[in-house]
């Protein structure tokens, strides 16, 4: 089994245009933290990951994930079938 905690933090902050900086300071953690997150280089505690999932007012599933997120623009979900 897989260890790998998989998550779309940066993509999220991307969105919302919200720098690593700005979410380490309203997470009270440090802005290297936000990063080794990121790069999968740091699992979050369980308090953290749901910390980071209400800031960004989504569930943690959206979030975290220890599967691999579908690339995007993969048609994963859609039908791209011609008719």
């Amino acid at each position: 089994m897989s260890e790998t905690v998989h998550n779309r933090i940066a993509v999220l902050r991307a969105e919302r245009g919200i720098s690593r900086r700005q979410l380490a300071d309203a997470l009270g953690v440090h802005y290297q933290t936000v990063g080794y997150l990121e790069r999968g280089e740091f699992r979050p505690s369980l308090h953290l990951a749901l910390r980071i999932a209400a800031y960004f007012e989504v569930p943690v599933e959206v979030v975290f994930s220890i599967e691999p997120f579908p690339r995007i623009g993969t048609g994963v979900g859609r039908s791209d079938r011609a008719s």
